[in-house]
């Protein structure tokens, strides 16, 4: 392994912890923009709270509300110019991982002229990479993407339906101030999309990354048997405090940087999930509730042993040799029933998405960042050929 580390966002953890928003906040700025999605803050009282503790300690606000669950690169240009115009200079991102990546995004437009989709990866040649943005800090209401704690967004063109990501040292928050009380009010199916969604942050570096990372093995296998013993608890009860600050602590830790240290693998259902969401709109976890086994089990054919370990570690199965196959395809089973057995979708036809496109989600995927010979970089990667075989498979 080589490879360097560092995280500078500031965590601060638990039950109880919105009330010093204000305190944390005045260190950075005195005028703030609060990004926000569809409302449920204001309906939960957590808007409220927010803004109290911020005007105890001498902030003022404006608001940047409506960011959609598939950010639109339009509502990012409109919050960046809100910030100019308002003279702010702290942006606070209150709400799930849309919003956070958003106000990642406007904090970066906000010294940026020219269009801010130049900063986001879609095949151009030279993507405008930022150097400055505004202080972030993010308060997240949903335990999903764990964008509270590192550099990355993901934003869609709704003009063009692609779907894709930046990332930027500039982008990283200041402070996360994650609250597990503030997700208590998610409701049961988007708490367990979510569980999906961090699950896959670790499957993702497990399946794709270097070989000789014990270590990040181990803290991938943690993160998913951490999610999956206390997941369904916050599924069946969404008042269970504990399983809620687990669930949200899981999602922390799936994409700080932790488990992909030194491992450096791909994305790739992430970025087919991100074709099919910016086409139909669909919610992030649960696209990928759906493309995730349909991939899996495309890869296990691949890399044999690696999906044994996986069935093996996690499920507790025994494998006849190291490259069990009958045995990779099961802990494959197991993972995709225990999806459904929370609540997500295992089908594109769940989601009322035929064959149709097939081969126009492959070419969009293989568009935004192939490898020099045009595949999608995967273990293995893969051609257009392959990801269709992949989304017929999960019709």
């Amino acid at each position: 392994m080589l490879f360097e580390f560092q995280n500078p966002t500031r965590l601060i953890f638990g039950a109880g912890v919105l009330k010093r928003l204000g305190k944390l906040t005045r260190a950075h700025g005195k005028r703030a923009m609060i990004v926000t999605g569809g409302g449920s803050i204001k309906r939960n009282g957590t808007y409220d709270r927010a803004i109290a503790s911020l005007g105890a300690a001498g902030v003022t606000h404006v608001e940047c509300t409506g960011v959609e669950p598939n950010p639109r690169i339009t509502t990012v240009l409109h919050g960046a110019q809100m910030a100019r115009d308002e003279k702010c200079d702290v942006i606070i991102a209150l709400g799930g991982g849309s919003v956070m990546d958003a106000a990642k995004v406007m904090a970066a437009a906000v010294y940026y002229d020219g269009d801010p989709w130049d900063m986001i990866y879609h095949g151009q040649a030279a993507p405008h990479v930022p150097t400055r943005a505004l202080p972030l800090i993010t308060v997240p209401t949903l335990a999903a993407t764990g964008s509270e704690m590192n550099a990355g967004a993901v934003i869609t063109n709704e003009k063009t339906t692609v779907k894709s990501y930046v990332i930027a040292d500039v982008m990283y928050p200041r402070v996360a101030l994650v609250d597990p009380e503030l997700t208590l009010t998610v409701p049961k199916d988007q708490t367990a999309y979510g569980v999906c969604d961090l699950i896959t942050h670790v499957t993702e570096s497990y399946f794709n990354g270097q070989d000789g990372t014990p270590l990040q093995d181990r803290f991938a296998e943690g993160v998913i048997l951490t999610a999956m013993e206390w997941g369904p608890k916050a599924v069946a009860n969404g008042n269970d405090l504990e399983a809620r600050a687990q669930v949200q602590w899981a999602s922390v830790v799936a994409l700080n940087g932790w488990v992909q240290a030194g491992v450096e693998g791909g994305y790739p259902v992430h970025m087919i999930e991100h074709v099919i969401s910016a086409h139909h709109d669909i919610a992030h976890g649960a696209g990928l509730a759906i493309v995730n086994p349909a991939w899996m089990r495309f890869a296990a054919k691949h890399r044999p042993a690696r999906f044994v370990q996986f069935a093996q570690r996690i499920f507790g199965l025994q494998p006849k040799h190291a490259e069990d196959m009958e045995c990779a395809l099961s802990g494959i089973d197991k993972f995709e029933a225990f999806l459904r057995a929370i609540g997500c979708p295992t089908k594109l036809s769940e989601m009322k998405i035929g064959d149709a496109l097939l081969q126009r989600y492959a070419q969009d995927t293989l568009r935004v960042t192939p490898d020099e010979k045009g595949r999608l970089p995967a273990r293995p990667p893969m051609n257009e050929k392959d990801i269709v075989e992949i989304l017929r498979s999960a019709l």
